[in-house]
C-alpha cells in the first residue's frame, strides 16, 4: 500500500454497549458488541470509506478485541503497518450505558490496556513523507505521559505544507481549565482547523459565547467547524463571516462516532477543495448518516452512500 496522505493516532478501543435504554453500568443486563472504536480510529476509518489513502498509529493486544479492530481497517483500506500488536496488554475496552434523556455514561478500559501503551518510539518520521493531513484529539493527549508525547512527535513530522485537524474531545470534568489548555496548546497553535463542539470554543478562548469563541480563533488563520449536532454546523473561514450549514433529518439510532465521522467527512471535503458551505454540506451528510446504525463505526458511509444521499436532497 502507498504511504498515507491522511494519518491520525491514538486510542484503539472497542466498544461493548447496553442493549436497552436506561440500564445502569453498575447492575447486571445485556450487552452488545465489540464494535471497533475510538474517536481517531472511526474518523481513519471513515477517511478511508470516503476513498482517500489513511493510516493509522496505534496499539492492540494480541487478543480478539484487537483483531476485531484490525479487520475493521483490513476491510475499509486503511493502513495498519504502524499498528503495533502488544503481548502482555489486552485491547482496550469501552463500556456504554444509553438513556432515555439522551445522554450516555461510559466506563473505560484505556490507559492500562494496549491503547494506553502508545509511546514516541511508535512514531515513525518516514511514515509521513506522503501526509497531506494529520488528525489528533484532546482525549489522546490527556490519557497518559506517553500518548501525548507520540501525538507531538507526530506533529514534529508534518511534512511542509501539509495541514492538522484538532478536535479537543477532552470534558473539563477529568482536568481543569487550565491543564486543558495548556495540553491541548501546542496542537491548538499549529491547527488550521480546530473542531470544538458546543462550549469547546469558549472553554479554550474564555470568550463569552462559542460563537465569540470561534471568531477569535478564526481571527488568528484557522477554519473553525463548530459541530452542533442535530442543528448541524457552523463554519467560521479565516477571511470572511460565519457560515450556518443545516443538518439533514435522520433517524437516530447511536450517535457515538458521528463527530469524528464529520470530522474525517471535512477533512476529505478540504482536501478536494470543495467550498466551505460544500464541505459542511458533505460532513453534514456523513455525520447524519453515522447515527443511522447502532455501533461507532457501523454507519461510517462508503462515498456511492453518501452521494446518492446528496443527491436524494434530503437536507
Amino acid at each position: 500500500m502507498s504511504l498515507p496522505e491522511v494519518i491520525s493516532i491514538g486510542n484503539m478501543l472497542v466498544e461493548v454497549m447496553r442493549v436497552e435504554l436506561d440500564q445502569a453500568l453498575d447492575r447486571p443486563g445485556a450487552f452488545t458488541g465489540p464494535y471497533p472504536s475510538g474517536d481517531t480510529p472511526i474518523y481513519i476509518d471513515t477517511v478511508a470509506r470516503l476513498g482517500h489513502r489513511a493510516g493509522f498509529i496505534g496499539c492492540v493486544g494480541r487478543d480478539a478485541f484487537g483483531q476485531c479492530l484490525l479487520d475493521r481497517f483490513a476491510r475499509d483500506g486503511v493502513d495498519a503497518s504502524q499498528v503495533q500488536t502488544l503481548d502482555g496488554h489486552s485491547t482496550g475496552v469501552a463500556f456504554v450505558a444509553y438513556f432515555s434523556d439522551g445522554s450516555r455514561r461510559f466506563l473505560y478500559h484505556w490507559r492500562h490496556a494496549a491503547a494506553g501503551q502508545l509511546n514516541p518510539a511508535h512514531v515513525r518520521r518516514e511514515y509521513f513523507a506522503a501526509c497531506r493531513w494529520l488528525h489528533l484529539t484532546g482525549c489522546n493527549l490527556a490519557v497518559n505521559e506517553s500518548s501525548r508525547d507520540a501525538c507531538y512527535k507526530a506533529l514534529e513530522f508534518l511534512p511542509p505544507g501539509a495541514r492538522l485537524s484538532f478536535d479537543p474531545n477532552i470534558r473539563p470534568e477529568v482536568l481543569s481549565v487550565a491543564e486543558i489548555r495548556a495540553l491541548c496548546r501546542p496542537a491548538l497553535e499549529r491547527a488550521d482547523v480546530f473542531l470544538p463542539s458546543k462550549g469547546e470554543a469558549m472553554l479554550f478562548t474564555g470568550a463569552a459565547s462559542d460563537d465569540a469563541g470561534c471568531r477569535q480563533l478564526a481571527a488568528q488563520g484557522k477554519l473553525v467547524a463548530l459541530k452542533l449536532g442535530a442543528q448541524g454546523c457552523a463554519l467560521y473561514p479565516p477571511d470572511g463571516e460565519p457560515i450556518h450549514v443545516p443538518a439533514f433529518p435522520v433517524r437516530e439510532v447511536d450517535p457515538t462516532g458521528a463527530g469524528d465521522s464529520f470530522s474525517a467527512a471535512l477533512t476529505v471535503a478540504l482536501l478536494e477543495g470543495m467550498t466551505p458551505h460544500a464541505a459542511g454540506r458533505f460532513a453534514n451528510a456523513v455525520g447524519a448518516l453515522a447515527v443511522t446504525r447502532r455501533g461507532p463505526m457501523e454507519g461510517a458511509p462508503a462515498r456511492a452512500e453518501v452521494e446518492r444521499f446528496l443527491r436524494a436532497g434530503l437536507g
